[in-house]
């Protein structure tokens, strides 16, 4: 895989879709209505049961990591690999002389680990020491090896670069920077995914959301979303990207003109705890069309317990874009002709 500093964002989203088509585990989420702020009627697509691991993350590193495997075995062998293949004996094993690496602050770990696992390659996540044990157990339980690397999740991610270059490893990030940007670009791709498949969802129903709300930490899946919407969606919403007060490193690169570190104290939505921005996610939101908000910590722990009322629970960074919504609607009134959509990224660990 070239590491290069491209910025560019054209997904093969039906590539992505095919793969997971043939996974065993792979269902699409549900696409739920529900009552929300002052009666609002909301769509929420339901990730927190995404092909057992509990958030939207299942459809990224799992597909990045057969994508990279694959692309070395053509390299090394000449063959392209059919899905089919891929659960041979001798291309397993050829994955098990591969690992791959990672910072995580939750559920990117959990994906890189299932993917490793899926195709016989091994994992090594490093998680800070704000990351809760759970997930470090969960990390295990999926045959992953687990390092605690640094106090916040900016020293994971540096621990995570020094190991694939002592090591060797492959590192599989979901954030891009300089000098590396085309390996999350895979995890994007399978992001695409969610939007196809409400895109399909809609279609039938006939009846389009007026407005979408997508959280961001990095912004992998916020850019890979609203790129699949202004690509191909019949009606164009607004599209609205949340984060927490404490790292709105996308709003803030937007208000610069340029990828720009925002820093604050440690946030409650962990997940969205993220100080500095992918690159490409920026440039893609850019040229989207998007707006921002933001969320203090109290309304994210309200936002969780309202969804989780719903009967969904989930965390305040999995509710995140439900929280923004309840935000402007306090602020800004409750139109009728207005329908929501939210993203419920990630389940209870």
């Amino acid at each position: 895989m070239t590491f290069t500093d491209d910025l560019s964002f054209a997904p093969d989203f039906a590539r992505a879709l095919e793969f997971f088509k043939a996974q065993e585990n792979y269902t699409v989420s549900p696409l739920i209505e529900f009552k929300g702020p002052g009666g609002l009627g909301v769509y929420a697509k339901n990730e927190t049961q995404r092909m057992g691991l509990g958030a939207f993350k299942a459809l990224g590193a799992p597909y990045a990591v057969a994508r990279i495997l694959e692309e070395a075995w053509q390299k090394e062998t000449g063959e392209t690999l059919s899905l089919v293949r891929m659960r041979d004996a001798d291309f397993q094993d050829f994955a098990a002389t591969h690992t791959f690496v990672c910072a995580s602050a939750g559920n990117h770990g959990m994906g890189v680990a299932a993917g490793a696992r899926m195709m016989g390659a091994g994992a090594r996540i490093h998680l800070a020491k704000t990351v809760p044990e759970g997930f470090g157990d969960r990390l295990r339980a999926l045959g992953a090896e687990v390092l605690r690397s640094g106090d916040v999740y900016d020293e994971s991610v540096s621990a995570a670069i020094a190991d694939a270059e002592t090591t060797g490893a492959t590192l599989l990030a979901d954030g891009t920077w300089a000098g590396y940007t085309e390996i999350p670009k895979l995890v994007m791709e399978g992001y695409c995914v969610i939007a196809e498949e409400m895109r399909q969802q809609f279609e039938v129903s006939g009846v389009w959301p007026t407005h979408v709300y997508l959280q961001a930490g990095v912004g992998g899946l916020a850019a890979a979303m609203s790129h699949m919407i202004r690509l191909n969606w019949a009606e164009q919403p607004e599209l609205i990207v949340v984060e927490p007060s404490a790292a709105a490193c996308l709003k803030t690169s937007n208000l610069a003109g340029q990828p720009t570190r925002s820093d604050g104290p440690d946030s409650n939505m962990g997940r969205l705890d993220c100080k500095e921005p992918s690159i490409v996610a920026w440039a893609v939101l850019e040229r989207c069309d998007v707006n921002y908000e933001t969320l203090s910590e109290e309304e994210g722990v309200a936002a969780a317990e309202a969804v989780t009322a719903l009967g969904i629970a989930t965390t305040p960074s999995g509710a995140a874009g439900y929280g923004a919504l309840c935000k402007r609607t306090t602020e800004q009134g409750n139109a009728k002709e207005t329908r929501p959509l939210v993203i419920i990224s990630e389940g209870l660990a």
